[in-house]
């Protein structure tokens, strides 16, 4: 009898065991069939990436010209024949700048002279392996405008332009006869010394998931003045130029390019306006910030505004008719 309850025992035992062996068994396929799906997806869209950035490369639209500047070609738009020239300076990672200043660009060219710089890495300017310190960005521009015979000129500039320009100010005084910033970046504002995750940026680019994320993610341009060619070439130039080696490394360079600026003002005579957020709520002081900056100035001025950080894209029509006023009252 017990010979029989032991042998009961045993027959559970085992029966127990073979199916923790199927379960864990059933467990490893799923899982096995769990991974093959991830790296089917992943190869999906890397490849999906791939074939569709070969064909935008036919798609892409060229305008302006390429000027030399040390051994590459920087891309320069430049509209309009007034007297005076006003060059525009874009914000950081702007993948088309010439693009993304065309409303600004209506309103200014029909009384100025107006000068896109695409900075390498941006539009249709080569990347560059040179290190994106503010003294080489300057550098570069300023030998743009030279190879263009520009020598006299009002800068405007955008976001952090504001850095590069008051560096640019400092280098060439006799070349800039005002400085406009929109909702220009300060060299004392706060949060400029984080550590930004350009490794993880570099993989999303070319694992092909930055494509993903913004096809599913809220079109940037779908309520902006733009006609529709344009917003698709803006489109196809921030997959274009989105991470790539030379903004990144200009990503991996913004604090110590904000800390060299700390001790640079902007010239007493000099002509200063600020067009910025009214309702900046991500920098502490925004707008105390801007009226530091002109606290000395002869000819000074800030204006705020209802809008976004791209205040250019809704405001062109206020930021240029407000600029040309004071431009008047200088004179």
């Amino acid at each position: 009898m017990r010979v029989g309850i032991r042998a009961a025992k045993k027959t559970e035992s085992d029966t127990g065991t073979g199916r923790m062996k199927k379960i864990f068994k059933m467990i490893l396929k799923i899982l096995a069939v769990f991974v093959i799906l991830i790296v089917v997806f992943v190869a999906i869209v890397f490849i999906v990436n791939k074939i569709s950035t070969k064909s935008e490369q036919g798609k892409i639209q060229t305008y302006g010209q390429l000027v030399p500047v040390d051994g590459k070609n920087m891309n320069v738009l430049i509209q309009g024949q007034g007297e005076e020239t006003i060059v525009l300076l874009p914000g950081y990672g702007t993948a088309t700048p010439a693009l993304d200043f065309k409303p600004l660009i209506e309103e200014l060219a029909p009384f100025y002279k107006v000068v896109v710089v695409e900075p390498f890495g941006y539009g249709l300017s080569d990347g560059t392996k040179k290190e994106r310190t503010t003294e080489n960005i300057v550098s570069e521009i300023h030998e743009a405008l030279q190879g263009l015979n520009i020598d006299r000129y009002i800068l405007m500039g955008h976001s952090i332009a504001g850095i590069y320009g008051i560096e640019y100010i400092n280098k060439y005084p006799n070349e800039v006869s005002a400085f406009a910033g929109i909702d220009s970046s300060v060299p004392t504002q706060g949060g400029m010394d984080a550590e930004l995750p350009t490794g993880s940026l570099k993989l999303l680019k070319q694992s092909g998931f930055g494509r993903l994320m913004l096809k599913f993610g809220t079109d940037p341009y779908e309520e902006l003045p733009f006609d529709d060619e344009t917003k698709q070439q803006m489109r196809m130039f921030t997959l274009k130029n989105m991470y790539e080696s030379t903004t990144l490394n200009e990503m991996e360079h913004i604090s110590t390019n904000f800390k060299a600026a700390r001790g640079l003002t902007f010239p007493p005579n000099l002509p200063l306006i600020f067009f910025i957020q009214a309702n900046n709520t991500g920098v502490e002081g925004w707008i105390p910030l801007h009226e530091e900056q002109i606290k000395d100035s002869v000819h000074g001025k800030v204006l705020t505004f209802d809008g976004d950080h791209y205040l250019h894209h809704t405001k062109s029509k206020e930021i240029a008719e407000n600029f040309r006023t004071f431009m008047e009252e200088v004179k």
